[in-house]
């Protein structure tokens, strides 16, 4: 299995518009994060994580031509609102790709973006072409498989919300998460490799981990690798990568990890 982090910003992206930050202004390409997603690439093919507004230069970037199914966390625009980039798959495979999300972010996405479901495209002419995705639900904590593969959905909480990771094989991945629940814990007792949220160092945030919060996470699942992503422009890289153990550093976008 191979991982692919395609962007690791948070919901204002970095460069922030109109910001003149060291970070902003950094020359540092790891310093430049488009919004959240990340590809999982599996023997029998494909799963995308998310659809963040900038996934189509993502997946350029990542020379990405098949999806064969979407894992959504959670229903917020930076996570959601590059969905209609899907489009060109189901077209060119000629036929819907599976859209896997949890039971309350389906019924989101069929009253926001109902036409990616089937629905009535309205005002447009013959001959064109929409992306046609299949809803399917999971319950957290529930397996299920993925292409042959066993995933197992982890809820977490993020502020009123509830995001929705998963473990599969030995990775795990969360993001948008405030804490690890005992059962989110013990999903992931045994992961090789982890992937967690982390905002910035200090101040903590209502519904973020910062980064204390998740190297001390991180350490209580001891994974042999962890990664920092959904970080903002006040994480400088370098910086924080030379601060933290060799076994927790932050990814980039475009870090591509081998998994074992």
């Amino acid at each position: 299995m191979r991982l692919t982090f395609l962007g690791t910003g948070t919901s204002f992206g970095i460069p922030v518009i109109g910001c003149r930050c060291a970070v902003c202004r950094s020359t540092d390409p790891r310093d430049t994060r488009t919004r959240h997603g990340a590809l999982l690439e599996l023997p029998a093919g494909r799963v995308l994580v998310d659809t963040p507004p900038e996934l189509r230069m993502q997946l350029l970037s990542a020379e990405v031509s098949t999806i064969d199914a979407v894992w959504l966390t959670h229903g917020h625009a930076d996570h959601l609102h590059g969905i209609d980039d899907l489009r060109v798959f189901s077209q060119r495979q000629r036929m819907p790709v599976d859209l896997w999300s949890s039971a309350a972010v389906a019924a989101e996405i069929e009253h926001r973006f109902g036409y990616v479901l089937g629905g009535p495209l309205q005002d447009t002419a013959e001959g064109t072409s929409r992306p046609e995705l299949r809803s399917r639900v999971f319950e957290a904590g529930t397996p299920f498989e993925i292409l042959g593969e066993e995933f197992t959905p982890i809820s977490v909480p993020h502020g009123l919300i509830r995001v929705h990771g998963f473990r599969v094989g030995s990775l795990g991945y969360i993001t948008d998460a405030k804490s690890l629940p005992e059962e989110a814990v013990e999903v992931l007792r045994g992961v090789r490799v982890l992937v967690l949220n982390a905002l910035w160092e200090g101040d903590p945030h209502p519904t973020h981990f910062n980064v204390e919060e998740a190297v001390a996470a991180a350490e209580c699942i001891g994974a042999e690798q962890t990664y920092l992503t959904h970080l903002t422009h006040r994480v400088h890289h370098e910086t924080l990568a030379k601060r933290l153990p060799p076994q927790i550093q932050p990814a980039f976008d475009g870090l591509v990890v081998e998994l074992p």
